[in-house]
């Protein structure tokens, strides 16, 4: 049996897809699914049920379940999330109950970490260094959501449990089943249906000597690769630690929206951009630069080929978002 929670989310249900297309339907779905289109998500996935996540615990006391394994994306992942209490308790305390709970019964514990726990660390500003536990009390976290994460990975050190789960420090990852994320979509996403709309692609302006406006660069991920290397690292139980998730390579918002453009319109103008002003809220705390060091998940033996950025967006457009099929089946 296995578990994934955030199961009707975005990495989740697509960790679900992934599952059923090796043949494996043995799976109990926990979120919390309210008032979200994200149910859609779950529409052609097989699996086992759905429980929402605050009964979870109840069911884990049945003593017929033999679980093999959970993957905890389950998380409020907003990083303007302003109720450090909601925080505190839904992204840390929910996370070490289930990660007790996994090594009391021999089950092995994947989680998604965030690569927005990097934040203020030096280092990490220029080439996010590996998440070696040795690292972790030299991270700074610039927001709420970022150090509910990094309490977790902390909490997992101090008790001599990191070599016994996997955590995911997982970049920007972009693809079919994010569309109901709305302000957490990702660039990728915004800048089509800006398109779609016919209006200009907005992105922000830069307030950075070193980064021109749109610049500013991220390490973008499909999600379809992603997936690829969480179910690798389900089916290699002898892996344990700390890994970045990305693919390697920095990408500045000039470079995507020049590659939407020519997906969706077959050229790119220039003219079509329109940089704004950044929100106050974020202004102070925005990362210009991310790039994941994935030299530690290589020299774990993990050989997936990483899609282009230009591949990915290609197919993201004209096989899910120009179709209006924004799900993976």
């Amino acid at each position: 049996m296995y578990i994934i929670t955030g199961g009707a989310g975005f990495i989740g249900s697509a960790l679900v897809w992934k599952l059923n297309s090796e043949g494996i339907t043995d799976i109990i779905i926990v979120d919390n699914l309210g008032n979200s289109s994200k149910w859609k998500n779950l529409v052609g996935l097989q699996y086992r049920y759905y429980i929402h996540k605050s009964e979870l615990f109840k069911l884990l006391q049945n003593n017929d379940l033999r679980i093999n394994t959970i993957v905890h994306l389950g998380a409020c992942s907003s990083t303007t999330e302003t109720d450090a209490d909601y925080l505190m308790e839904n992204n840390f305390k929910y996370s070490v109950k289930l990660a007790k709970f996994a090594h009391d019964n021999y089950a092995r514990f994947i989680y998604s970490s965030s690569a927005a726990t990097y934040g203020g660390l030096v280092e990490s500003a220029s080439n996010q260094s590996t998440a070696h536990y040795q690292s972790l009390l030299k991270l700074r976290p610039l927001n709420m959501y970022a150090y509910s994460k990094h309490l977790f990975d902390l909490w997992l050190h101090n008790h001599q449990m990191l070599n016994k789960v996997v955590g995911l420090k997982i970049f920007n990852v972009f693809g079919p089943n994010e569309y109901h994320k709305e302000d957490m979509s990702s660039i990728v996403y915004k800048i089509f249906n800006q398109i779609k709309r016919g209006s200009l692609i907005h992105l922000f302006k830069s307030y950075k000597d070193e980064f021109k406006d749109g610049e500013q660069a991220r390490d973008f991920i499909y999600i379809k690769d992603c997936v690829d290397v969480i179910f690798w690292l389900m089916c290699n139980k002898s892996i344990a630690g700390i890994y970045n998730v990305g693919r390697g390579i920095a990408r500045s918002y000039n470079d995507v929206a020049a590659i939407v453009l020519r997906a969706t319109k077959g050229v790119y103008d220039k003219s079509q951009i329109r940089y704004v002003d950044m929100p106050p809220n974020i202004k102070d705390t925005y990362q210009y630069y991310t790039c994941a060091d994935i030299s530690k998940l290589r020299a774990a033996g993990c050989k997936i080929k990483m899609t282009t950025l230009e591949d990915a967006i290609k197919d993201y457009v004209n096989n899910y978002l120009q179709n209006n099929y924004a799900h993976l089946e």
